[in-house]
């Protein structure tokens, strides 16, 4: 059972999950009802990122919601090592910057910001909190009003040295972040782990990583972990998977075993569903 060190009326809840505190939403119907239930969300995807990141790794986390992996990667990266995280809603960036803050991480550099082909802005609307909503299901370009919230081509706003792994969660904006994002892939050719669960999206998305000389391997790992920290039977999302692409450059000697090889664009994990 986890432990709630808040639990009142608000609409947020701290709870002591497994990678640290982890202030939620109790209304959010996936990352919140996860952490609330088990401890932590989306497990088997953290165990990919625990495999490819090193003490004094540098990562970027486009799309980090509340923070729940960018916590679990922060601390395995070690006082060397450093995550640049952007994350677009307001209210959600803010409970980002508070679980950086109540777990005492100074590795992750944190902004109110998308990422684009282009520097720009979006505006995107504040949306109720005390509804239930799958916050990170909400795709921010679709909005003709809100806030201002400024886009940016990471190419031009990080200044690296090194990068070990590129994760994007953009909700349909994945291709444009990696043509943004063009010089550091070409240069550092990080590990890509980016969702791929829009099917109208997917050929083009697949062949921009292609374009990149890069291997692309689908990873559909699911919501409910039997073996999650608070050691729940009861699965809330039955059936739900996330569809990702995890993806290594041709010369980084990486052949993935036991995972499916991304060899036809046109396909894709929902085309029997």
């Amino acid at each position: 059972m986890i432990k709630k060190l808040i639990d009142d009326d608000g609409f947020n809840g701290l709870a002591q999950a497994k990678h640290g505190y982890i202030v939620y939403n109790k209304n959010d119907t996936y990352i919140g009802k996860s952490i609330e239930k088990y401890g932590e969300y989306s497990e088997e995807e953290f165990a990919i990122f625990d495999q490819l990141c090193q003490a004094g790794d540098i990562v970027v986390e486009v799309g980090a919601n509340i923070g729940t992996h960018t916590l679990a990667i922060a601390k395995k990266l070690g006082k060397t090592g450093r995550i640049y995280v952007f994350e677009p809603q307001r209210m959600v960036f803010q409970t980002l910057c508070a679980n950086m803050a109540i777990n005492s991480i100074d590795n992750a550099e944190c902004y109110q910001a998308g990422a684009s082909s282009e520097n720009g802005h979006v505006l995107i609307p504040d949306f109720p909190s005390d509804a239930p909503e799958n916050f990170g299901g909400i795709a921010i370009d679709k909005f003709d009003e809100g806030h201002e919230v400024p886009l940016v081509k990471l190419d031009d706003f990080l200044t690296l040295n090194r990068l070990k792994l590129l994760k994007i969660d953009v909700e349909g904006m994945e291709s444009q972040v990696i043509m943004g994002a063009s010089n550091l892939i070409n240069t550092f050719k990080p590990a890509i782990y980016i969702e791929n669960d829009r099917r109208e999206n997917s050929k083009e998305l697949i062949e921009l990583i292609w374009s990149f000389d890069y291997d692309a391997y689908w990873h559909l790992p699911s919501l409910y972990n039997r073996n999650n920290f608070a050691d729940v039977k009861e699965d809330l999302f039955p059936g739900i998977i996330s569809v990702n692409m995890l993806c290594f450059h041709k010369n980084s000697g990486v052949e993935l075993q036991n995972f499916h090889k991304v060899s036809d664009s046109n396909e894709h994990p929902f085309m029997d569903r």
